[in-house]
């Protein structure tokens, strides 16, 4: 997928072969795994339902203890938030109620005698990733930040079953596993090649790579759209409300001769 992923942003740069290149295949792929990095971020594309094992007495855990499988199978590198937690009992789940972390702090937090026991809420408190950069070999866990907290303190061993919208592993080789669904695969080459023209810094660039960014939007925008299934479409991510205009008391447009028309 990588190769493709070069020669759809050279065609889309005009980019002449080397000796001449203006953008060299090691900058393209720097960029084209940034883009699919914030292909995945936006779109929430990527699931998977990751498990993490609690260990009794703690109450806070990192997205880099979900396990979503074996990246050079999934080609996931981990996760970027976590949509809804369960955790097994006997054959069956149990869900775990999802509080911001404004009233988790002051509901459960605020206590000097926690309890113990089930964890029945959580809340995310750390904002970003399980670690490792979109660019191979870049971050080295570093960055790692994403982290939630669950109350009350585990009473026991418990296995959670995470939700998590996750991110994908660098591309390095053409032979590496791609984690981005089709259609937004389409919109990565556009998102690369925009970056490659903003480094260029030449004022025509720039306008170029605004068009090819919005492109970009045009193709995320088409992938959601396919996504989302006709039946009970505004029930999934990203949706645009069907009611925000009556909540908000904007008046449908009116046109000459139509109902409600002067």
């Amino acid at each position: 997928m990588l190769n493709t992923y070069v020669a759809l942003t050279q065609q889309l740069l005009q980019n002449p072969p080397a000796p001449v290149g203006l953008y060299s295949t090691a900058n393209l792929t720097n960029y084209i795994n940034i883009a699919r990095g914030q292909v995945a971020g936006e779109g929430e594309c990527i699931r998977a339902i990751g498990t993490l094992t609690t260990t009794i007495g703690q109450r806070s855990y990192s997205f880099a203890a979900i396990n979503t499988g074996v990246v050079a199978t999934t080609g996931i590198q981990g996760a970027i938030n976590v949509q809804w937690i369960m955790y097994n009992v006997g054959a069956g789940q149990k869900w775990i109620k999802g509080k911001s972390w404004q009233w988790f702090a002051f509901q459960r937090l605020n206590n000097p005698v926690p309890a113990s026991g089930p964890p029945s809420e959580w809340s995310q408190y750390g904002q970003g990733s399980a670690g490792l950069g979109a660019i191979t070999g870049e971050g080295g866990g570093t960055i790692n930040s994403g982290s939630f907290y669950i109350d009350p303190l585990p009473d026991f061993v418990y296995t959670l079953q995470c939700d998590s919208v996750c991110y994908p592993q660098a591309l390095a080789a053409d032979t590496d596993v791609e984690a981005i669904p089709y259609l937004w695969t389409d919109a990565v080459p556009y998102y690369a090649a925009y970056m490659a023209l903003m480094s260029a810094q030449a004022s025509a660039r720039l306008e170029q790579a605004k068009q090819l960014y919005a492109l970009y939007e045009q193709f995320m925008a088409r992938a959601r759209n396919a996504a989302n299934p006709s039946t009970n479409r505004y029930a999934y991510p990203q949706s645009g409300d069907p009611f925000k205009a009556g909540r908000l008391g904007v008046e449908p447009q009116r046109t000459a001769g139509g109902a409600g028309g002067a």
